[in-house]
């Protein structure tokens, strides 16, 4: 099994940008924690960042056929990105991440265009957060038998 994990727009800035929201950890740490989560349950983890809207639907649309399924924060772009949203519905199964209670926060960040797209969603637990993103993703994909 093969997971792609996609962090979208400033999260390379994490660690120093507003760690009272996002936390102290850092952006390659999570990928360490997952790549080690990845080895325990036996699957590969590909760890993709970028604060491009297109190279982020160019990668879902790269993991059709390559990945079984997705992790994801689209950090700002889940409030506002159409485009991102219907890659997701069109890409391998996905599940949304996101460090900080999105709903807990401004009115704006409280809907997110991607979640619909998505199969579930882990919210407002930090850097922990991705390794149980990761972690009931598979699970999901594991009890539907796809792989």
């Amino acid at each position: 099994m093969r997971i792609l994990v996609l962090h979208g727009p400033n999260l390379n800035l994490l660690g120093r940008r507003e760690p009272e929201l996002y936390g102290l950890v850092d952006l390659a740490t999570i990928d360490a924690m997952l790549q080690r989560a990845g080895q325990r349950l036996g699957i590969a983890v590909d760890c993709v960042q970028s604060n491009h809207e297109g190279q982020l639907i160019d990668a879902i649309q790269s993991a059709i056929g390559r990945c079984d399924g997705i992790v994801i924060n689209p950090g700002g772009l889940s409030h506002s990105s159409v485009s991102l949203r219907d890659a997701l519905a069109a890409g391998p199964p996905a599940l949304e991440v996101h460090l900080s209670n999105i709903h807990a926060r401004e009115p704006f960040r409280q809907r997110s265009l991607t979640a619909g797209a998505c199969l579930g969603g882990v919210y407002g637990l930090g850097a922990a957060g991705y390794v149980l993103a990761l972690e009931g993703l598979v699970a999901r994909l594991r009890d539907a038998g796809k792989a």
